[in-house]
């Protein structure tokens, strides 16, 4: 009884607490198919936690071990055989290539996914910069998500070096 006496009181701040900042969680999927003769899948959803604020959280097989870059493209088209019809990183604010967590990136560097020694891998993070919105200048519905086959140095301007599309999914 006090456990839920509790519970309904916690249920009430929180409520409470939301106030005219309040937003509502949407989340958005894109199931990942290979590309470029791959055997690269995965699915990943993004969810919109915050105001500023979406976690990224997915999981992925069939890739060699080790880093692996991770972007959101601007065209979700993922028709081409290689990937080559999603366009380049998505980046309406017109910045230079970066980390994920770089005050000025392109919206699409979501890093590098780390591919154990069985090719699996997962991610569970949060970034900004992005909304899962399709009206929104940053927003990510309809883009599509592309696992490449090399690592992301992070710097290289304008795709990381990553290499080759491996894996395409639009984000839906």
């Amino acid at each position: 009884m006090k456990h839920i006496i509790a519970t309904a009181v916690l249920a009430g701040i929180t409520a409470g607490c939301a106030g005219p900042a309040e937003h509502k969680e949407v989340s958005a999927t894109a199931n990942l198919e290979p590309r470029s003769g791959s055997q690269v899948r995965g699915t990943v959803t993004f969810t919109q936690v915050g105001p500023d604020i979406v976690r990224v959280a997915g999981s992925f097989s069939g890739h060699s071990k080790g880093a692996k870059g991770f972007h959101i493209h601007e065209k979700g088209d993922c028709s081409d055989p290689k990937g080559m019809s999603t366009g380049g990183h998505f980046n309406p604010g017109k910045h230079k290539h970066s980390g994920p967590y770089e005050p000025e990136r392109h919206a699409g560097d979501l890093g590098n996914l780390n591919f154990d020694d069985k090719g699996n891998a997962t991610v569970n993070f949060v970034v900004g910069g992005i909304s899962v919105s399709k009206d929104r200048a940053d927003g990510i519905i309809g883009r599509a998500v592309i696992v490449h086959m090399d690592a992301d140095d992070l710097t290289t301007d304008p795709t990381g070096n990553a290499g080759g599309r491996v894996a395409c999914g639009i984000i839906q």
